[in-house]
């Protein structure tokens, strides 16, 4: 269901979100991508710039999806799909993966989300639906090892309502971890005084997006 605000409103393709996010890593970042829409980025990744993608089954350097010939169903990232490798990558064991992660050795880590809180506090793996079946993954370890994390994810939910929220209703993942979130509708990040828009889509004013998030925002100009 699309809200009333968003009708004429052209909003952020999963494309434009990862090449937003990308914007924000530095060159030389170690990142990891969540499964779901953040292995997207792999796709994007600038020709001029150096960012080395880690995937937490043991893999340093992933490239692209791999396509056609490029396919080795050994080669594959943590959701499962199959990837290509960049010159000089790395495959490890998957316990020294982890230590990477546990030893605070990755820059970055972009992690879908169900909801993220006023605080930055996460949950990603569990929603109030008995049918669905619980996904922790990596994500407490990525959530509480990295130093940046940041949350690709839809602004608001199927139903209309923000995934944004004062306070998250899902099982956590992890407390005040978020650093930015990454959505359709805005760059949002997470600081010790709240919620701070950096961005959004051409046709809606902040105080729309303030509206449809539903909680305390303001921007980088506000005092």
């Amino acid at each position: 269901m699309t809200h009333p605000a968003l009708l004429n409103i052209q909003r952020r393709t999963q494309a434009q979100i990862a090449q937003r996010i990308l914007q924000d890593i530095p060159d030389g970042a170690h990142v990891n991508l969540g499964i779901g829409q953040p292995m997207s980025l792999s796709n994007y990744l600038p020709k001029d710039r150096e960012i080395l993608l880690h995937s937490e089954n043991g893999l340093l350097g992933m490239g692209p999806l791999a396509v056609g010939d490029e396919i080795d169903p050994e080669i594959v990232n943590a959701g499962k799909q199959a990837v290509t490798m960049m010159p000089g990558a790395a495959l490890f064991h998957h316990a020294d993966s982890f230590a990477m992660i546990r030893g605070g050795h990755i820059d970055c880590c972009v992690l879908g989300a169900f909801q993220v809180s006023l605080k930055g506090d996460l949950a990603n793996w569990r929603t109030s639906d008995p049918k669905a079946i619980p996904a922790v993954g990596g994500a407490m370890d990525l959530a509480l090892g990295v130093k940046k994390l940041f949350v690709m994810m839809e602004h608001l939910t199927k139903s209309g309502q923000s995934k944004i929220v004062e306070r998250c209703t899902y099982p956590l993942t992890a407390l005040e971890a978020v650093d930015c979130i990454y959505t359709d509708l805005a760059t949002i990040e997470v600081t010790p005084d709240g919620l701070v828009a950096v961005d959004w889509v051409e046709g809606l004013s902040f105080e729309q997006l303030k509206a449809l998030s539903g909680v305390p925002m303001k921007t980088k100009d506000m005092k």
